[in-house]
């Protein structure tokens, strides 16, 4: 088994790394922007696909990347970890979906709650004991389901034809346009200094530093990964200012 994932603020690698480590402490986890990413699920039998949550989609970085090395996942027996923040609808349908179409067997679903990591909006957000609480809830969740599993039984979250239904209507057509694509609506304003930090920890390269600042390239994959460690919170993108910036080791504690 390996585990690949998906993360923006540490909470989808979190789960990823507590789940694989339980069920095989040798086991291997990798965020799915590594180089070796292919070629460590080209010889894995079993991998664990882990990602956020976009408004009961998948993020298009990891549908695109599903798409792109169709032919990696052959054969393959998948399980789709989905964290999310309020709604995760069949956030793990939706990869499910993809991977079968590319001849993956899929093994079940999960899907976790953590602290909600969208920096730019006010809402979900709660205090660092609330957080705390959340957190140790999902790592009972993530034991208990990998005990589970190594007796061949896996969880089958959003994979139902009624998680599928509720996904559908309550998010992913209403916010379809947010999902579609990558995104070009990464905002940076007059607060940075060029420090580079957001360059080096995009998984799209999608920043590069023109002049002494950050650019965006319209290849945002909305993780929020450089809007959470920006030191100048000069970074949004759904919203249009830095409410709280959030990483999981601040709730980690």
């Amino acid at each position: 088994m390996i585990g690949v994932y998906l993360s923006g603020t540490g909470n989808t690698q979190h789960c990823v790394e507590l789940l694989c480590k339980t069920i095989d402490p040798d086991a291997k986890v990798i965020p799915i922007e590594d180089s070796s990413a292919v070629t460590e699920i080209h010889a894995a039998d079993e991998i664990v696909l882990g990602y956020p949550t976009q408004f009961s989609n998948v993020p298009f970085m990891v549908r695109d990347f599903i798409q792109s090395h169709s032919v990696l996942w052959r054969g393959k027996k998948v399980f789709c970890l989905v964290t999310m923040g309020a709604f995760s609808g069949d956030g793990a349908g939706c990869a499910a979906r993809l991977l079968r179409k590319a001849g993956a067997q899929i093994l079940g679903g999960m899907h976790i709650k953590m602290p909600d990591s969208v920096c730019d909006s006010k809402l979900l957000k709660k205090t660092v004991e609330q957080n705390q609480q959340i957190i140790a809830e999902a790592d009972k969740k993530i034991k208990a389901a990998a005990k589970d599993i190594l007796h061949g039984k896996y969880p089958q979250d959003g994979l139902s034809v009624s998680a599928h239904i509720a996904g559908l209507f309550g998010q992913r057509l209403w916010f379809s346009e947010k999902t579609k694509g990558y995104s070009d609506r990464l905002k940076i304003s007059q607060a940075c200094t060029g420090c580079g930090i957001c360059t080096k920890i995009c998984p799209m390269h999608n920043l590069e530093l023109k002049h002494g600042k950050a650019v965006p390239h319209g290849k945002c994959t909305m993780c929020y990964r450089c809007i959470s460690c920006c030191p100048k919170q000069a970074i949004t993108l759904l919203g249009n200012m830095v409410q709280e910036q959030t990483r999981f080791e601040k709730f980690s504690r």
